[in-house]
């Protein structure tokens, strides 16, 4: 346990847009007296009197006792002026200047014991600790929105934050009903870093015309993820997204493995921004059109052989109890009459033998999987329950390149000591909704696959961009 002790801790929170008026909710949920402070005239008491409603709404749906509700809202006092604290959390606008304007303004008030956290996203907390009177009592508290309802906390440790405080606000975090992480201060912390490569990888399959946007959404949704990364970045504004890119491809030192896309300049050229406009990767409101409908007709076979080991040849033979099986193959999938139908290891179809297709990773039982070479040899597939999407022969094809770039990217983040393995899983979990963490995929999979497969990545580009982390080697 940490020396310091929040649990009794009055709070003052700075900023009462979106993410400053949930914090406040959080914390008087959990029995802080919280103070809520703007610098727009009034913007405080509304923030108090729309949460009101949103306490009201959740008392009607039988989520909250009026009585809980009434109690929340008793301990948030809207205030004119910065007020002294325990705990101060800002969630004022992203510019590193106007922050520490706000964190001179606080030392000259606050006792020096009270610890001050920044929601920042983006912002690097040794930058933002320069020129403090105790750079040791700054720390990242970096919530996700909406804030009432994500569970994710970054604790976000800059080089200057005494360990003692980034554990005191790990475990306030935790008290209040959130799973904290703790991350140290580097670009993008672990959610914004980690997760870069689900928007790259398909902004590469369609810089090289590979597949259209509606089917590389359609087989990582049917991967498990909530939203297909086109249709995501037309949610969050290709703007915003081409922004933090070039931020963190400018606070990587322009490491390759970060440059931003042409596609998504053009579109932000175009004033294409997604929904907000009107157009993006989709028109709106209509958004992502149906892929067309299709029968799979599977041929007949004289042979069948069921090659490798692992879950996907477990389904084959499951599927195909008649088949043949040849557990010491060197690679996974079908042998239909001599044709070859192999879970893609990088290689394209071109590559291998005459009449071959290599499919993607599949991670569900059912769905859309993508697929290059031959349609004959493809339509096996269906015996699994998928739907095989003929797309561009291009190695890796949609989810074993991008389930491969995400793991790699976090096996970077922890070689760097940027999170533990089990931070990274939790943080892209709770933080981004994917259906698991990077390091769950990996075990999931086999890591000298994982290698295989981006080595040939590396191999086909010929740049930095699919390096392989000396973590997975």
């Amino acid at each position: 346990m940490s020396s310091l002790n929040l649990a009794q801790a009055r709070v003052l929170v700075v900023g009462a847009g979106l993410m400053g008026a949930g914090i406040a909710q959080v914390a008087a949920q959990a029995g802080h007296a919280v103070r809520l402070f703007d610098t727009r005239e009034g913007a405080a008491e509304a923030a108090k009197a729309k949460l009101a409603s949103t306490l009201d709404g959740l008392v009607a749906k039988g989520k909250l006792t009026a009585e809980a509700a009434a109690a929340t809202l008793a301990r948030i006092t809207p205030v004119a002026a910065l007020q002294s604290a325990d705990l101060v959390i800002e969630a004022i606008v992203e510019n590193l200047e106007v922050k520490r304007a706000l964190f001179a303004d606080l030392e000259a008030l606050l006792p020096p014991q009270a610890v001050i956290a920044t929601n920042t996203s983006s912002i690097s907390v040794t930058a933002l600790a320069r020129g403090m009177q105790r750079p040791e009592r700054l720390v990242g508290m970096h919530f996700f929105n909406p804030v009432p309802l994500m569970k994710l906390v970054e604790v976000v440790s800059g080089l200057g934050t005494a360990p003692e405080v980034a554990q005191a606000v790990f475990e306030l975090a935790a008290r209040w009903g959130k799973v904290p992480v703790h991350a140290r201060s580097t670009p993008g912390f672990i959610v914004n870093r980690i997760a870069r490569p689900f928007y790259a990888e398909a902004l590469m399959l369609l810089q090289e015309r590979a597949a259209a946007p509606e089917l590389i959404d359609a087989c990582l949704r049917s991967a498990g993820f909530r939203m297909g990364p086109c249709e995501l970045m037309d949610l969050i504004g290709h703007d915003t997204n081409f922004a933090v890119t070039n931020s963190v491809f400018a606070a990587n030192f322009f490491d390759r493995r970060f440059t931003p896309s042409l596609v998504q300049q053009e579109l932000v050229d175009a004033g294409f921004l997604g929904r907000k406009s009107g157009r993006g990767f989709y028109r709106y409101p209509d958004g992502p059109p149906a892929l067309p409908a299709l029968s799979v007709a599977v041929p007949s076979a004289a042979q069948i052989v069921v090659h490798g080991q692992g879950a996907v040849a477990d389904r084959f033979a499951a599927a195909l109890p008649d088949a043949v099986r040849e557990r010491d193959s060197d690679w996974t999938g079908l042998s239909v009459d001599g044709h070859q139908l192999r879970l893609t290891d990088g290689r394209r179809a071109a590559e291998l033998a005459p009449g071959a297709a290599v499919f993607d990773l599949p991670l569900a039982a059912s769905g859309d999987l993508a697929f290059a070479g031959d349609v004959a040899t493809a339509a096996w597939l269906s015996v699994l329950g998928l739907t095989p999407r003929a797309m561009a022969d291009v190695p890796g094809l949609v989810v074993a390149r991008t389930i491969a770039m995400l793991i790699n990217e976090a096996a970077d983040a922890v070689s760097q000591g940027v999170c533990d393995e089990a931070g990274a899983d939790a943080a892209m979990k709770l933080g981004v909704n994917y259906p698991a963490g990077p390091f769950e995929w990996l075990a999931g999979w086999d890591r000298r696959a994982v290698v295989a497969l981006l080595d040939r990545l590396d191999q086909h580009h010929r740049g930095e961009r699919y390096r392989v982390s000396a973590h997975l080697k």
